[in-house]
C-alpha cells in the first residue's frame, strides 16, 4: 500500500487551510509541509499496524501483519490453521476466561537466543510472533488454544474485508 497518495491529500489540505491566512501562512505551509511527511507516515503506518492488531485479535489463530518494505505498507495475512487433535487421554483444559475484548500492549524483553526460537516457531506455524507469543501464554495458563473463542459477528462465522 502506497502512503504517497495519503501523504500529498494531507498535504494539499494543509496548503489550502493555509491559504484563508494570507500568503505568509501559505510560504509557511509550504516550509512545514516536508518536515511533517515522515511524521504523517509514521501516524498512518502506527494507524494500520493498530488495525492490523485489532483483525489479528478478532482472526486468532489467524494473524495479519503489517510490514514496511521501502516506502510502502505490505499485509501479511496468515489464516487460521486447522487444530490438530488432541490426544485422547489428556484431560480437557479448562474455558479460557471471558475476553472482554480489550487489548492491552508489554515490552517485553527476551535474550537473543530465545527471540531468534521463537521466530522461527512463529515463522513455522505461519504467525506473527504477536499472534505466537499470544497462544503461548493462553497455552502455558491452561486456555484451550486449538479452536478460537466463539465471538458474535454482524456477519456470522464468515471473515470479510480486503488485503492486498
Amino acid at each position: 500500500m502506497d502512503l504517497t497518495p495519503f501523504v500529498d491529500s494531507l498535504r494539499r489540505e494543509f496548503a489550502v487551510a493555509a491559504e484563508a491566512a494570507g500568503e505568509d501562512a501559505v510560504a509557511l505551509a509550504e516550509r512545514l509541509a516536508s518536515p511533517l511527511e515522515s511524521a504523517i507516515r509514521l501516524t498512518l503506518l502506527d494507524a494500520l499496524s493498530t488495525a492490523a492488531d485489532e483483525i489479528t485479535r478478532d482472526l486468532a489463530p489467524g494473524s495479519v501483519e503489517v510490514r514496511l518494505r521501502r516506502r510502502e505498507a505490505e499485509f501479511a495475512v496468515s489464516p487460521p490453521t486447522a487444530p490438530e487433535p488432541a490426544p485422547a487421554e489428556a484431560p480437557p483444559p479448562p474455558p479460557p476466561e471471558a475476553d472482554d475484548g480489550a487489548v492491552s500492549r508489554i515490552n517485553l524483553r527476551l535474550p537473543d537466543q530465545l527471540k531468534q526460537r521463537v521466530e522461527e516457531a512463529a515463522s513455522r506455524e505461519k504467525l506473527s510472533i504477536n499472534a505466537w507469543l499470544v497462544r503461548a501464554a493462553n497455552t502455558a495458563l491452561g486456555a484451550d488454544t486449538s479452536r478460537p473463542a466463539h465471538r458474535r459477528s454482524v456477519y456470522g462465522e464468515k471473515y470479510t474485508g480486503w488485503v492486498r
